[in-house]
């Protein structure tokens, strides 16, 4: 993201502060205000009259408003405003038009070098479908001026000047246009890459997290019911919140790191320890052979997510765990998940699942309630 906005700013002149032209794309505006040394020059060799004096004074408010106008547009372009206004654009015109034209009334055709600047702002302040017909009409009314002033003579020159002043120009504007487009784009996509390692990692962190603290409550509740009953029973099942604690930290670890990667055959261990913590009889696999190396973590994860429901809502005395090459499936003989209980852990399954063309299916059995995860 970066490296595309220091281009498009290298390109375009920008400075690195990024609310004003950098020094270089001034100096590349400003040097075409050299062709207002003619009407200039024209001024002083008449400064003993007034309309000399006032010549050049309008010349150089001209030149003024001309830069003014021209990094006023740019910084808007790099701010993220690529589309000009056409009331903005209309006023700014006027205003350089009114000089322009105190310039040719007060030294003659020479002040018509002011045509050119009123063409290529036209092409830079007006909106796309406006500019070149609005420069060209410029273009067109300082031409006919050599046919219709007294003493004036036709330029084609600067006829020529003016049309490809606002070619040039108006190309230029698309491409900062673009570029603009460019960056706003990169930058919607950063925001939007952001926001999707956010869920993610939410949706990574619910998963584990949920899985594991669920275990740790079964088995500390179980282990306060033994404490009295059997101490030694007892004692071993807060050996195992422990270990389950422990575990349950590296996990988030590695969720935090990015190694989001789960084994089949540790979420089936898990799966046994958590179902016997819960004293829910469990029938689960022996053997992962026939699961292909590529669908073993989107079925871990459909484990882990039907194995911690089944703890936590079903009420159930028995689950299976059911492996298939295409298929897993988990089922229990208890009442189901409530409505309001399926959350963020089906729906981070559900995108897993779609990640790889697989399917998520929940059927309501008679009694129980059954996760699979189908693949095409």
């Amino acid at each position: 993201m970066s490296t595309v906005s220091e281009q498009v700013r290298g390109r375009n002149g920008w400075g690195a502060e990024g609310d004003r032209p950098g020094r270089f794309g001034m100096f590349f505006i400003g040097i075409w205000t050299l062709f207002l040394l003619e009407p200039l020059h024209t001024g002083w060799q008449r400064r003993d009259e007034v309309s000399g004096w006032v010549g050049i004074v309008a010349t150089l408010v001209f030149g003024a408003v001309y830069l003014t106008i021209f990094a006023r547009r740019r910084i808007s372009l790099r701010g993220g405003m690529p589309h000009a206004e056409l009331v903005p654009g209309l006023l700014a015109i006027g205003g350089a038009g009114i000089l322009a034209v105190v310039v040719c009334v007060a030294l003659g055709q020479d002040g018509t070098a002011t045509a050119v600047y009123l063409c290529v702002l036209c092409a830079m302040t007006l909106p796309r479908y406006w500019s070149l017909p609005s420069a060209i009409v410029v273009a067109l009314a300082f031409y006919l001026t050599g046919f219709l002033v007294p003493g004036w003579t036709p330029d084609a020159g600067l006829l020529l000047s003016m049309l490809a002043a606002t070619v040039a120009v108006w190309g230029i504007q698309q491409m900062l246009v673009r570029n603009t487009q460019l960056v706003a784009s990169e930058k919607q996509n950063q925001r939007l890459a952001v926001s999707e390692e956010r869920n993610r990692f939410a949706r990574d962190l619910h998963d584990i997290l949920g899985h594991s603290l669920t275990v740790i409550t079964v088995k500390a509740e179980l282990a306060q019911k033994l404490m009295d009953v059997d101490p030694e029973r007892a004692r071993a099942e807060i050996d195992d919140l422990e270990w389950l604690s422990r575990d349950a930290l590296a996990d988030v670890r590695r969720a935090v790191e990015g190694y989001r990667e789960l084994t089949l055959p540790g979420e089936i261990l898990r799966a046994r320890t958590a179902l016997a913590a819960a004293e829910i009889e469990a029938d689960l696999p022996n053997s992962v052979d026939d699961v292909p190396s590529d669908k073993r973590e989107l079925f871990a994860w459909t484990i882990r997510e039907g194995v911690t429901n089944v703890i936590r809502h079903s009420s159930a005395t028995r689950c299976t765990v059911v492996l298939h090459p295409d298929c897993v499936e988990i089922r229990d003989d208890g009442v189901g998940p409530a409505q309001e209980s399926v959350g963020q852990g089906l729906v981070g399954l559900r995108e897993r699942a779609r990640a790889i063309g697989a399917t998520v299916v929940t059927r309501t059995l008679e009694p129980g309630f059954s996760l699979s995860v189908v693949l095409p």
